[in-house]
């Protein structure tokens, strides 16, 4: 049986490995990259935190020894449903099951100035480029001597508070706060100022009402200011614009507000639902197609009885789906029928800050703040990293920057731009 998985984040990788080693199934993977990173925490990449390699693995190391695994780089260009066939850019592969776990993408809400000028947070490569983008205004500020240039180039918006917008600019406050004043002394006073910015009455819209208020009271004593029930309008010539009239003069807008499904040629515009999410059944079968598959953020299912409105865009329900349809496709090799696909809430959390986060359970229902829920975070970050060496890298760094409050990752490394030629004879 040939399945296809169309990405390699928490959906199909965990679809994945829960197939390894079963000789019924013959798996391939593919991916626009080579390897698996664990989204949760590329804002500690862009913020020189953690190292690229410490929250990402190769698909072809971690695939090593499990014989009915492969692994294929490419971009999805289309399906041939009635064929059985993908389209890639380098090729094509036959399917019996065709799952896509495409995940979500940045959502910029038909802002054109806002996608070209803004700052996402949904890659590593996003978190790279953030990283040297920031790295390089500290650089620039340090030598400028306009004001009101200065300030703009410290100045940092950080557009949704959901959980990257909340841990993104509570990083940025402590770092501004310690290591940036020790390590740009002539910054000090310069108005760098931190914006965290919602449409909605309240940071954490889907956690209880104590983490919201713990969250908005330390964001405000770390020195981040808040602005709720306010939308960005337009980003143009350094200038932030408000759906209100107000403005903020910035170089660095981050963007943090929103995604949205990828659609694919060949699968049906009925099949869409909200969000451009493939409508699945509870078995997670794409609504109007045959043998094909969605799981994670790139669906909506609707038959769970305490989701109808379908699930939350979440890394559990990501893993949960990939594990129960591993489990069906198992079942389905074996005549028996599949189970419908049920998602139990292990509750939502959020990091602040050093020693500073809030946790939310669902059952019992509990609310945790400060020292004790941080440690909860780092426990479950840390056990949610995909092998023992990422964890190892992670808890390694994370106890430096505790112990020295500080961190020593903060290096401006990109590829050169200019187009260098191979001379046509021989390396001069």
């Amino acid at each position: 049986m040939k399945v296809v998985i169309i990405g390699g984040g928490f959906a199909g990788i965990n679809l994945a490995l829960d197939l390894a080693n079963k000789d019924q199934f013959e798996v391939t993977l593919v991916d626009k990259n080579n390897y698996n990173f664990f989204p949760p925490l590329i804002y500690q990449v862009a913020t020189a935190f953690l190292e690229p390699s410490s929250i990402s693995y190769p698909f072809r190391k971690l695939f090593s020894g499990k014989d009915n695994l492969h692994f294929r780089l490419g971009e999805l260009l289309k399906v041939i449903p009635a064929e059985k066939k993908i389209v890639l850019n380098n090729g094509e592969l036959d399917y019996d099951y065709l799952v896509f776990a495409t995940g979500a993408e940045t959502n910029y809400f038909g802002m054109e100035n806002v996608k070209a000028n803004a700052i996402p947070m949904k890659t590593l490569d996003d978190a790279i480029e953030m990283r040297n983008k920031l790295l390089q205004q500290m650089e620039q500020a340090a030598i400028c001597t306009d004001p009101e240039e200065t300030k703009r180039l410290l100045t940092i918006v950080i557009a949704g508070g959901g959980p990257t917008g909340v841990e993104v600019s509570g990083m940025f406050a402590e770092m501004r706060n310690g290591i940036l004043r020790k390590e740009y002394p002539e910054l000090a006073g310069k108005g760098s100022e931190i914006y965290l910015v919602d449409g909605g009455h309240a940071l954490l819209s889907p956690m209880s009402e104590k983490s919201q208020k713990n969250t908005y009271d330390d964001l405000r004593r770390l020195g981040v200011k808040i602005m709720l029930n306010c939308h960005v309008k337009d980003y143009v010539n350094d200038k932030v614009i408000f759906d209100n009239g107000q403005e903020i003069d910035t170089k660095n807008l981050i963007w943090a507000a929103g995604v949205t499904a990828k659609v694919f040629e060949g699968i049906p515009t009925e099949s869409y639902g909200r969000g451009r999410r493939m409508i699945v059944d509870e078995h997670n079968k794409v609504q109007g197609v045959d043998a094909i598959y969605a799981i994670g953020d790139t669906c909506i299912q609707q038959s769970d009885p305490n989701f109808t409105g379908g699930h939350p865009q979440v890394a559990q329900v990501a893993i949960q789906q990939g594990k129960k349809l591993a489990k069906n496709f198992r079942r389905i090799s074996e005549g028996k029928v599949p189970e419908a696909f049920t998602y139990f809430d292990k509750g939502s959390m959020a990091i602040i800050g050093k020693n500073k986060a809030v946790v939310d359970l669902p059952k019992p229902k509990v609310h945790f703040q400060g020292f004790f829920a941080w440690l909860i975070w780092l426990f479950i970050h840390l056990l949610s990293l995909i092998t023992y060496r990422n964890r190892i890298r992670t808890f390694y760094n994370w106890m430096i920057a505790y112990l020295t409050k500080d961190q020593s990752l903060r290096m401006i490394i990109k590829p050169s731009r200019q187009n260098k030629s191979v001379p046509e004879k021989g390396i001069q």
